[in-house]
């Protein structure tokens, strides 16, 4: 008998700004995640005693997001101890593989419910810091890529030269995910995603603090070049130093969750379910062009899937750097009206581990929104890699 996973429900806290002094910069990340998965399961009426497993992502598993913070903040947020949890790290796709993992457990009949999460406090824990200052790659890296790995600014000004996305392109890309992201706030489409998170001080914050609703093409055409190096000129001369903060995500504080199940389970304790899971892939790439790995993913997924581009209805793909969604849409031909149409990171924020399911819950909403039958979620992660998801709405 085939078991379908199904998305009974999904939530993501509003995002804060990851730098000190950001609106969620006060709040430990275990908490962050708790008070998300108490959200969550307050909206939906079922004995928590029956969850099989809390997956999380989480990408820099180091000081107060190490040690397990799928269980700590499974603890913390009132679920019982016989509640299991585990962390996982695919880099910026945690949480979207989370996803998949909680989905095929239940498909392989080895969960009933399972709740995928994710989380990062980049203000608290910054990017890079579980290295420990350490070497993880470069070294054990160096014979197998003898001219050197870059970081992924660098990928994805690469990714800009090699599709022919001039600066002017990526900042009127970036201006639209904002004036996108603003509407879709206006207009209340935001409404069910969003979850309040309770302060230190006792405020609540309940906004996309990355928004920058008044932003323009033209306002970020005079922001200069985050990634230019003198080194890299002469390695890669079709560089034009086009990436800067504006076209970027930027270093965000957030969580989100996603309730999932058996439809049989669901049937059982009376929820309705949102969307089923239908279609999974994930691929490695070139980890020098470490963010192209959508294009493959994207592939691998609809060929699962037996369905083309043109029967997708919505597609989230990752905001990490412009030229990412913008060389997929190239590549495949799609409908750019069906691409973000909520906005993306570079609006909503990408707050690393907590992306994938963030990426998710706007997804089911935009569907929900639009009418729209199947939605395609892909996201590019570090070191080459890349996750894609094909939902269908119910």
């Amino acid at each position: 008998m085939t078991i379908d996973a199904v998305i009974v429900d999904a939530v993501r806290t509003g995002s804060g700004r990851g730098k000190p002094g950001g609106a969620l910069s006060s709040v430990h990340p275990a908490d962050l995640l708790s008070q998300t998965l108490a959200a969550l399961l307050d909206r939906n009426d079922f004995d928590p005693t029956l969850i099989d497993d809390v997956i999380a992502g989480c990408v820099s598993q180091t000081g107060e997001q190490a040690l397990n913070i799928a269980r700590t903040a499974s603890l913390r947020a009132g679920l019982p101890e016989s509640v299991p949890g585990t962390s996982v790290d695919r880099q910026c796709g945690s949480s979207q593989q989370a996803a998949h993992f909680a989905a095929q457990g239940v498909i392989a009949g080895a969960y009933d419910i399972v709740v995928a999460c994710g989380v990062e406090s980049m203000s608290r824990i910054p990017m890079g810091a579980s290295s420990q200052g350490q070497d993880p790659t470069v070294g054990p890296l160096s014979d197998r890529y003898p001219d050197g790995l870059v970081n992924q600014g660098v990928s994805a000004e690469l990714i800009a030269a090699k599709w022919g996305l001039d600066r002017a392109t990526l900042d009127e890309y970036s201006a639209r995910s904002h004036r996108l992201a603003a509407e879709a706030h206006a207009t209340g489409r935001f409404e069910r995603e969003l979850i309040p998170i309770t302060l230190p001080d006792g405020s609540i914050h309940h906004a996309d603090e990355t928004l920058r609703a008044s932003t323009t093409a033209e306002g970020l055409a005079g922001l200069k070049p985050s990634f230019a190096r003198p080194e890299f000129d002469e390695r890669f001369p079709q560089i034009n130093w086009s990436i800067t903060p504006g076209n970027s995500s930027p270093l965000t504080d957030a969580a989100s969750a996603v309730l999932i199940m058996s439809a049989t389970k669901a049937a059982e304790l009376g929820l309705t379910p949102r969307a089923r899971f239908h279609s999974f892939a994930v691929t490695g790439s070139d980890p020098l062009y470490m963010l192209t790995g959508v294009i493959p993913a994207t592939r691998k997924v609809l060929e699962r899937s037996g369905l083309s581009i043109n029967d997708i209805d919505t597609y989230e793909v990752n905001e990490a750097f412009a030229p990412v969604p913008l060389c997929w849409e190239k590549d495949f031909g799609s409908d750019p009206k069906k691409l973000n149409p909520s906005g993306g990171a570079i609006s909503l924020g990408h707050a690393l581990g907590a992306s994938g399911t963030r990426l998710l819950t706007t997804m089911v909403g935009n569907l929900e929104h639009s009418g729209g039958r199947y939605g395609l979620q892909t996201m590019c992660e570090g070191g080459g890699m890349a996750n894609a998801t094909i939902i269908e709405r119910l």
